[in-house]
């Protein structure tokens, strides 16, 4: 079965950094686009980035642009947001998202919370 287990989330002061990463199995990674979502309280959830699968084009949200970085790694079927000068408005749950490729519905991680604050 399809599985995706976030990590890295974690507490961090302003100004700091996280990775995120996202284990993924039981489907062809390779071919699927990955994507980073997120959630605040009382907020819709939103795409953060996605990355596709072939080439590895990424795209960002306008909030992330030039701090948040996507990467894939398809031979370890891993998918990494490294989060550079977090701010606290980047405080919510994180979750990891698959498409496309051999799946015939999105995918979902179970989230990994990040708390920006001092």
């Amino acid at each position: 079965q399809v599985q995706l287990v976030e990590s890295g989330g974690g507490l961090v002061q302003p100004g700091g950094s996280l990775r995120l990463s996202c284990a993924a199995s039981g489907f062809t990674f390779v071919s699927a686009v990955m994507s980073w979502y997120r959630q605040a309280p009382g907020k819709e959830r939103e795409l953060v980035a996605l990355i596709t699968p072939v080439s590895g084009l990424a795209n960002y949200a306008n909030s992330v642009k030039g701090r948040f970085t996507i990467s894939r790694d398809n031979a370890k079927n891993t998918v990494y947001l490294q989060m550079n000068s977090l701010k606290p408005e980047d405080t919510a749950v994180y979750y990891c998202q698959a498409r496309g490729g051999d799946l015939r519905i999105d995918y979902w991680g179970q989230g990994t919370q990040v708390t920006v604050s001092s």
